[in-house]
């Protein structure tokens, strides 16, 4: 018989994450901060991507994309997203859902120079989700960027940024035995001041 004590404490959901991501950080083959973005058009039709967690705390879960892209139509749309980490070698999961608000500039300014330079490259010369005629079309373009500017960062496109969910619900997800799981799940009261939190059936 298992415990019937819960494998999710009650805790600050923040630092019940940060606990979870450092552990994921060292047991997670690849990528541990790699999480799905789930958003939704104007007229609600929804999508899912895999993006990379870039920045978080109490304030919020940060990531970059290109605003032009469809991910970024729909956010403009839809100022409202889901996020999820799995992270299969600890058997766990974070959902997190809340809206978003874009980062200003100099935010995006410093994380897009923080990458490495060809990184930069790449995405100043992608027209992220639209048609590639030839994939060559596009080597063409990065070529043309690094003659451009053989040296320093490359000035990162105004369409190029970043947003940040400010979390109304995160649900803690704790494989277990015979799919006995444990969930807990915080909400934010309408105040933005306090967490309350439940535990839920598998």
């Amino acid at each position: 018989m298992q415990s019937d004590e819960s494998a999710i404490p009650q805790s600050d959901p923040f630092m019940l994450f940060e606990v979870w991501y450092a552990e994921a950080k060292e047991s997670e083959p690849n990528d541990p901060n790699a999480m799905a973005l789930a958003t939704a058009s104007e007229d609600g039709l929804p999508s899912v991507r895999m993006v990379l967690l870039k920045g978080h705390g109490p304030d919020g879960f940060v990531f970059y994309t290109n605003a032009e892209s469809r991910k970024g139509e729909q956010i403009r749309a839809n100022m409202r997203a889901a996020l999820l980490f799995h992270w299969k070698s600890l058997r766990r999961q974070i959902r997190i859902e809340g809206p978003l608000e874009e980062v200003s500039s100099a935010e995006a300014d410093a994380y897009f120079h923080s990458r490495p330079r060809v990184s930069q490259i790449g995405s100043a010369a992608s027209d992220q989700s639209r048609a590639l005629p030839d994939r060559q079309v596009y080597l063409d373009r990065v070529t043309a960027l690094e003659e451009r500017y053989p040296e320093g960062d490359i000035p990162r496109p105004p369409h190029w940024t970043g947003f940040r969910l400010s979390p109304r619900r995160i649900e803690f997800w704790q494989d277990r035995q015979y799919r006995l799981h444990d969930r807990r799940l915080f909400v934010r009261d309408a105040a933005e001041e306090a967490w309350s939190d439940t535990l839920l059936y598998p």
